[in-house]
């Protein structure tokens, strides 16, 4: 059993989770380049991220939220996914909420937070969901691009029997010089697998807790044959 995961990561937490008769390969199919942005005062406004490559950027180029409860211009945080909220963490800031997908998200914004003013700091590929929508429910929402994915649309000439996919721009950059027909897809979330169903009509494993611990039970289970 021979799987292609289309983004580094650690190999030795992939072998624990999976086990040594498993054998895999790790592939770079992006390249995010941090863009200069500069800082600006973000009162009285909410902040939207949804990737923790958003979060990384907006730090580097020196924004800093005002955490403070008590404090007037304070700013609620909204995130997509647990690997952007562990981001925030790492920089010292919490969450106000933590949605699924950008789609709930939207859904979330609208139903619930009306009122406010958004910011959302993200990538020039960002999926367009809230800046299409956000404006038709009269909700104040402004994107700031604050990094670049570039798709390296690598070919690969060896066969595997699964293929994992982790973005959208991941599912674009592969597809661009390889087939998906014949193999098992292992999608992290339903952006991704929603993205992979534009390239093929193959089945598509996708995890429900769009995370990498949740993506490898479903691989081990899925591939126990």
């Amino acid at each position: 059993m021979n799987i292609l995961f289309t983004k580094n990561l650690k190999k030795e937490y992939i072998s624990e989770k999976l086990g040594s008769d498993i054998s895999f390969e790790t592939i770079e199919v992006i390249k995010i380049k941090s863009l200069p942005v500069k800082s600006f005062d973000l009162k009285d406004n909410s902040l939207i991220f949804t990737s923790a490559n958003g979060v990384k950027s907006f730090f580097e180029n020196g924004f800093k939220p005002d955490e403070d409860f008590t404090s007037k211009n304070y700013n609620k945080i909204y995130c997509v996914g647990e690997k952007t909220k562990r981001e925030l963490r790492k920089n010292g800031f919490g969450t106000f909420k933590v949605l699924k997908n950008a789609e709930t998200l939207l859904k979330f914004i609208i139903e619930k937070c009306s009122q406010q003013k958004f910011i959302h700091f993200c990538g020039n590929l960002a999926l367009d969901v809230l800046d299409k929508k956000l404006p038709l429910q009269n909700i104040q929402y402004k994107k700031v691009v604050v990094y670049e994915t570039e798709e390296l649309n690598p070919t690969i000439t060896e066969k595997y029997h699964a293929i994992v996919f982790f973005s959208p721009s991941g599912v674009r950059s592969f597809a661009k010089n390889n087939p998906l027909e014949n193999t098992l897809l292992f999608s992290i979330g339903e952006t991704t697998s929603k993205e992979l169903k534009k390239f093929t009509d193959n089945k598509i494993f996708t995890s429900r807790k769009n995370n990498l611990e949740d993506l490898l039970k479903m691989l081990s289970a899925n591939l126990s044959f």
